[in-house]
């Protein structure tokens, strides 16, 4: 337990509260807000894109990287824009609560355009700021307290929405859940600029602008192997993202109700995912990154085959507990080491930048290709030759990783982040 309790792990959970609340305000509770505002499930559906704000990231995240702000830039790059996004994301969660769904629906998008927005730019800046007060060996644990932080902020901001709701309505209910970006700017007030943050090169004019903008990039491009290592990055959560997004409804086929849907996926899952993540970060502290890396690929494509078991027993408590239970420890561990590994990508001089390019790129294909296929691959194959289909399509990043790691791409990839040397360059 002990690396867990030290003061930059600590600070990682803190930042993974904050970080969760942007997205839990439209990526879950605002379906129940405006369906409850009588808008037709057409137009409540359609506000999920607003979420694919988050894989533009790297578009603006050089500005984060480069830009010095007025005033606040004494406090150093990386504290300033952490209170400047921190503070713009929960001024923009309050226009969210102020606005009236069913009085003006189109007042009610760009609301939650700005919500994405800044909480996509609030996400850049933790990123950076949590991979910067991280030592290499803590970036295990570290990745492994931030998803705590992210999973505990989701259902807290959630919950304290919908119970205020219930009362008090919406509009206080949103309001009230801005409190959730202070975590991360409070961590920042008490630890300061972080003492690994390289910046890069001094430029002026317009010199400044292309380096902060283009030169994260070069970088990392420049490194042996960069495009497989980006390859990998695109394709090693499609097996598992396609799978889960259709458990619901497989149990639905399968005549659950929603009350064993209750216990069995989101309780058994809730527990099993927390235990993941704590397993995740003992393995990446004890094993190294290269063989918890792939371990946990292992462990996410084999857990996609414990569903074709439950759709092949049928509706079962037991079956369903532990397919569920095992998908979420999987993925719990997975995240973790997995979101380590890319953690130790990064150059120091381009944190926030690259880190940005990596997570979008992360989930960018999945989510695209599991809304356009997903539905159509369950009716054509059924559910148990569909998640058999899930295992094999997880295989390729397994093997890719394995093969990266035995010809010394994954060490030829790692960035300063995960391998510092004097000076913070490699």
């Amino acid at each position: 337990m002990r690396p867990y309790a030290e003061r930059e792990p600590l600070a990682a959970f803190f930042l993974g509260v904050s970080s969760a609340f942007p997205f839990t305000m439209i990526g879950a509770t605002l379906t129940s807000r405006l369906a409850q505002a009588g808008i037709d499930k057409k137009s409540v559906t359609a506000f999920a894109l607003a979420i694919l704000i988050y894989n533009l990231k790297p578009l603006w995240a050089w500005v984060v990287e480069g830009v010095r702000l007025p005033v606040l830039g004494r406090l150093g790059q990386r504290l300033s824009w952490l209170v400047l996004a921190g503070s713009l994301a929960a001024l923009a969660v309050l226009n969210l609560a102020r606005v009236d769904p069913a009085a003006g629906l189109g007042e009610t998008v760009v609301a939650a355009l700005l919500v994405a927005f800044t909480g996509a730019t609030y996400d850049i800046v933790i990123d950076a700021y949590r991979i910067e007060i991280l030592r290499p060996e803590q970036l295990g644990v570290g990745a492994g307290m931030s998803q705590y932080g992210w999973r505990i902020g989701s259902v807290a901001a959630g919950a304290t929405a919908l119970v205020v709701a219930q009362t008090y309505g919406w509009n206080w209910g949103y309001a009230l859940c801005a409190v959730y970006a202070l975590p991360a700017m409070l961590v920042g007030l008490v630890l300061g600029e972080p003492t690994r943050h390289r910046p890069p090169a001094e430029r002026r004019g317009w010199a400044e602008i292309e380096a902060a903008a283009v030169a994260p990039f070069v970088e990392f491009f420049r490194r042996r192997g960069a495009w497989l290592i980006l390859l990998f990055i695109l394709v090693h959560k499609i097996g598992d993202t396609l799978g889960q997004l259709t458990v619901r409804l497989l149990y639905n086929d399968l005549g659950y109700s929603n009350t064993e849907i209750a216990v069995y996926d989101v309780g058994v899952g809730f527990w099993a995912y927390l235990l993941g993540i704590f397993a995740g970060g003992a393995l990446y502290t004890r094993a190294g990154l290269k063989p918890s890396v792939l371990l946990s690929l292992i462990l996410m494509a084999v857990s996609n085959a414990s569903f074709a078991g439950l759709a092949l027993v049928g509706h079962n408590n037991v079956a369903m507990a532990g397919a569920q239970g095992f998908e979420n420890f999987a993925s719990g561990v997975g995240g973790v080491c997995v979101v380590a590994y890319f953690s130790a990508l990064t150059d120091l001089r381009y944190t926030a930048a690259q880190y940005a390019l990596i997570s979008a790129a992360a989930s960018v294909v999945g989510r695209i290709i599991t809304g356009t296929t997903a539905g159509t691959l369950v009716e054509q194959f059924g559910y148990l030759n569909f998640y058999l289909f899930t295992t094999v399509v997880a295989l390729p990043g397994v093997f890719l990783f394995w093969w990266m790691s035995r010809s010394g791409l994954v060490d030829a990839s790692i960035g300063s982040a995960g391998a510092e040397e004097p000076g913070g360059v490699r």
